[in-house]
């Protein structure tokens, strides 16, 4: 079955945003573009040092309410399942990360959030819905991809955690 099949399209009512799952849990071949960004620690991260990992990309900007509703949930998860081999990214996709930084003062979370001021990675990850959350296995390989968010999303992606780090 190609990629297209397995395209599952629902509308987020409310919210006036298409969510979009796509798994590829059986075939992927589409490696994660590896980058490097300054993260909110002030240091550099390179997607590439998490390989042996089960990483979640979530891209997200100050402005997005479902981005901000979303955030302690996927803090939870990290907390959770990050002795397990487990990571979340955050990417902000702001050009000036201040707001982004006021938005995780109100928010603080325990995993990395990133800086994508350039657009660069966003582009790489063809980012066109916020949030987008993208799953990487720890072979480097694109397994889920979610756009959009709406609450009962972070059971999906505790399912998709365990699954990917059982293998």
């Amino acid at each position: 079955m190609d990629k297209l099949a397995k395209i599952f399209i629902s509308a987020i009512i409310g919210l006036g945003v298409i969510a979009t799952t796509v798994n590829a849990a059986d075939q992927s071949t589409d490696k994660a573009p590896d980058f490097t960004l300054k993260s909110n620690s002030g240091d550099n991260m390179r997607l590439a040092e998490q390989r042996g990992n089960v990483v979640m990309l979530n891209f997200w900007a100050s402005w997005c309410g479902p981005c901000k509703q979303e955030m302690p949930l996927l803090d939870e998860l990290h907390k959770r399942y990050s002795r397990a081999g487990f990571t979340i990214i955050g990417v902000n996709v702001e050009r000036d990360p201040e707001d982004a930084k006021r938005v995780l003062r109100d928010i603080p979370v325990s995993f990395p959030v990133l800086f994508d001021t350039e657009s660069s990675v966003s582009k790489a990850y063809d980012v066109s819905a916020m949030p987008t959350t993208v799953m990487i296995d720890r072979d480097g390989k694109i397994r889920h991809l979610h756009k959009g968010f709406k609450p009962g999303y972070e059971n999906e992606y505790r399912k998709q955690i365990k699954q990917l780090i059982r293998e």
